[in-house]
């Protein structure tokens, strides 16, 4: 089975930065693209940003120029760096990882647990 382990969020003023961490632990041959999305209570989950195995990075315009999603494969970690962040950042935030596991020719996208991203005014 894998696991992904989100750490990081936490309280903020606004136009303060956090950084996000997700590992992957477990029976991992591969992970191909990750990501970050965010549910804001009462709205859908909506993705934040995503990334390539070779390090191509994809934004949501809401975030585009504060934001910067990297990973480090050797790790089988994604991180989404937030700078000057506004109250409308306020979610829950979830990694997920396409991820083929040892022993398997098929792909399966798994979420992270959640962690608490609030930004106060």
């Amino acid at each position: 089975q894998v696991q992904l382990v989100e750490s990081g969020g936490g309280l903020v003023q606004a136009v303060g930065s956090l950084r996000l961490s997700c590992a992957a632990f477990g029976r991992i041959f591969s992970i191909n693209g990750m990501g970050w999305y965010r549910q804001a209570p009462g709205k859908q989950r909506v993705l934040v940003a995503d990334i390539t195995r070779a390090g191509r990075g994809n934004y949501a315009d809401s975030v585009k120029g504060r934001f910067t999603i990297s990973r480090d494969n050797a790790k089988n970690t994604v991180y989404l760096q937030m700078n000057s962040l506004k109250p409308e950042d306020t979610a829950v935030y979830y990694c997920n990882a396409d991820v083929q596991s040892s022993g398997s020719y098929s792909w399966t996208a798994f979420w992270g647990q959640g962690t608490q991203v609030t930004v106060s005014s």
